[in-house]
């Protein structure tokens, strides 16, 4: 939702190259870099690589950018030799 402040969408050439998204239903949504963020309180988050991950599910401690707390923590099962007795 746009602030108060927010001056609107800015105007962009029609000759600039389109910013290609690819969005995971399970994980991130992930930008072809480099991207502006502007967050809820009006800050700017800014990454200069190729690609970014975002996060979608604010579990992140690196917010706005995904740092995979999306990923279900599963403990794996121990080798059969490994195994302790019940």
């Amino acid at each position: 939702m746009p602030s108060p402040n927010d001056p609107g969408p800015r105007r962009v050439p029609a000759t600039a190259p389109a910013r290609r998204v690819c969005v995971d239903p399970q994980g991130p949504v992930l930008v072809e870099g480099p991207v502006e963020i502007v967050l809820d309180d009006g800050t700017v988050a800014r990454s200069d690589r190729f690609m970014v991950a975002l996060c979608t599910c604010r579990r992140s401690r690196a917010y706005p950018w995904c740092d995979t707390s999306h990923r279900r923590r599963e403990r794996a099962e121990p080798p059969p030799g490994n195994r302790k007795p019940r």
